[in-house]
């Protein structure tokens, strides 16, 4: 199953216009994201706060990480302070894994955000959170904090950036988008034999690990008569027929 390493920015010394700062905005997103991709299936480890960006990037090249995402909001140079509005996506150049998640989430964002003309995919060869990690990476900008329409978007959007976010890496992962339920415990119920952990919602997936008959596990989400489930450090999809909550 995919796996993230989910890095908002640790700014706390970018303001926004009307109150609070970079860091808490974009922690508040990826709070709210955590839920989301648990039920869809998504392992996810966060970023210290207390380091930088290059501290981040070493934190997530010490792991096996599918993608780095990291997660800003923007602000004009001085002579256009408060001027600029849109949302930019930032992807190696040398990566058409980076260019291709970028591409996914700048279109989904198109939905959401008000000015859908204002939201692009942009190559970068400077930021280290995208060229300098091990995992695919792309840099979200979410719009310019120090414009009054965009802080407030940003704020007043908080779950639905989140959701979008987290419906952008199912996109890019093929996986389906699982919303978000209250953690459920059940246990096995079988012939005696073990269930299968599956990488994907279907039988003819590959099979990734098994539940003994009687054991119990973490269910997480529910799609199409499957669970999304966790069990003894393995993530992924149980058919919800052998499943009793």
């Amino acid at each position: 199953m995919p796996s993230v390493f989910l890095s908002p920015s640790t700014q706390e010394w970018n303001p926004y216009i009307n109150g609070g700062n970079e860091e808490q905005y974009m922690n508040l997103i990826a709070d709210r994201m955590e839920p989301y991709l648990r039920s869809s299936g998504i392992s996810f480890n966060r970023n210290n706060p207390n380091k930088n960006a290059n501290g981040a990037v070493a934190d997530s090249n010490m792991g096996n990480y599918d993608v780095h995402l990291a997660l800003h909001s923007n602000a004009a140079p001085e002579s256009l302070a408060g001027k600029l509005r849109g949302i930019d996506i930032y992807y190696s150049l040398v990566s058409q894994s980076s260019q291709n998640l970028a591409n996914i989430i700048a279109n989904n964002f198109k939905i959401i955000y008000p000015i859908p003309d204002k939201v692009n995919a942009r190559p970068t060869t400077t930021l280290g959170e995208v060229t300098k990690t091990k995992a695919v990476s792309v840099l979200c900008e979410i719009g310019y904090h120090d414009n009054l329409q965009d802080a407030n978007w940003i704020k007043n959007n908080i779950d639905t950036i989140a959701i979008n976010l987290v419906q952008s890496l199912c996109d890019y992962f093929g996986i389906p988008f699982i919303n978000a339920g209250p953690i459920k415990y059940g246990t096995v119920v079988t012939q005696n034999t073990g269930l299968n952990i599956r990488d994907y919602p279907s039988i003819n997936s590959k099979i990734i690990g098994s539940i003994p008959n009687g054991d119990g596990v973490t269910i997480y989400g529910e799609t199409d008569g499957w669970y999304v489930i966790f069990y003894k450090g393995i993530t992924g999809y149980a058919n919800s027929d052998f499943i009793v909550i």
